[in-house]
């Protein structure tokens, strides 16, 4: 495979921590610029961070001595890579502009922020579930005005639990999808040090996130028309999200009917069955197994299973009838790995694969 020199634009953050976790040893991909606010600008990476540095493995020797560039600095920051991640902590409109203006100069963005979530013409990919929506790449090249650049996201972390065990069931016609999500502190950003109030407490409500649990799915399952993703209109989701004091893992309880209701064997079988083109092109971060199903009654848990094929598969469990939907189970991801960083790298080896960087 080629190798890509790549830049992380927000490289001080958590997720941007997880990034270069991730990217320190990676077959493809080799940082070659750090990004982040004026602020860490002209620091080494170490003195930028100090000690913040939130990751449970150590700061890799590659980044330490790196010279953090501002991440408006956008020319320059692209002259030295062939893509970057961006993973910055802005308002919204600051960072459509900011992805816009990397994109402009020819350099493609893989996100992890939501500002270009919904935006018509921009991917928004689980390499398992729609990786047939990079297809809208070159509409958007057209409407940027770009030959090389353009922005693919990944969807929100909470939906890494239930949308990929919803996603092989789809052939039984879903009608409507009720979520209730216990999200792990790491997805503010935080850690329990920074993060007091949350021990022995659940905070029922997280920002912004019960919108995008009930719309993003729409999108994932979408279809492209012309020089956009259409969403899909069925089926009707509702969600209801809580931080709770877990470090890592976003749990999410799901109930589920049917318009034809499978069997519980059937519903276990779409389960163990299910791969896609991850698996299928032999993706370096791709689990082998994507979906795993847990028989026993307590599992799974953030604890024992959130690092299940290095935090990239979706542990699953407790699937039985319901008395007011036709099932219920629980699921849970990896918020960082799965959900953050490590889908955005899965999202880049998915983009490399295809020749999007070329």
């Amino acid at each position: 495979m080629k190798q890509y020199r790549v830049g992380v634009v927000g490289a001080t953050g958590m997720v941007g921590q997880r990034f270069i976790s991730l990217l320190a040893n990676h077959p493809w991909f080799h940082i070659t610029a750090l990004a982040a606010s004026a602020r860490s600008a002209g620091k080494t990476y170490e003195q930028a961070v100090g000690s913040h540095w939130m990751m449970q493995t150590p700061m890799p020797d590659c980044v330490k001595e790196m010279v953090v560039m501002n991440a408006a600095d956008v020319n320059e920051v692209a002259a030295k890579v062939d893509f970057v991640f961006c993973a910055v902590n802005m308002k919204k409109d600051e960072i459509k502009a900011l992805e816009e203006a990397y994109a402009k100069a020819e350099c493609p963005v893989v996100s992890n922020n939501s500002a270009h979530r919904m935006t018509p013409d921009v991917p928004m990919v689980v390499p398992e579930i729609n990786a047939e929506h990079l297809e809208i790449i070159p509409a958007q090249r057209k409407r940027l005005g770009t030959k090389r650049g353009f922005i693919a996201v990944k969807s929100n972390c909470s939906l890494q639990s239930y949308v990929p065990a919803l996603h092989p069931l789809r052939g039984y016609g879903i009608t409507k999808v009720l979520v209730c999500t216990y999200q792990a502190i790491s997805g503010a950003g935080k850690t329990f040090e920074t993060f007091p109030e949350i021990l022995d407490n659940v905070i029922p409500y997280i920002g912004g996130e019960e919108e995008k649990s009930e719309q993003e799915p729409l999108k994932l399952w979408g279809h492209i028309e012309g020089d956009r993703i259409v969403p899909a209109t069925t089926p009707s989701f509702t969600a209801q999200c809580l931080r709770v004091p877990v470090s890592d893992g976003h749990m999410g309880a799901v109930f589920v009917s049917f318009e034809k209701k499978p069997s519980r064997e059937e519903i276990l079988k779409a389960w163990e069955d299910f791969s896609g083109p991850a698996q299928e092109l032999n993706l370096p971060s791709a689990p082998k197994q994507f979906l795993h199903y847990f028989e026993e009654n307590d599992r799974p848990q953030p604890k024992l299973d959130r690092m299940l094929e290095n935090g990239m598969a979706v542990s699953i469990g407790r699937l039985r009838e319901d008395t007011q939907y036709d099932y219920k189970f629980v699921c849970l991801s990896h918020n960082t790995l799965r959900g953050a960083a490590g889908g955005a790298v899965l999202l880049a080896e998915l983009l490399a694969a295809k020749g999007y960087f070329d």
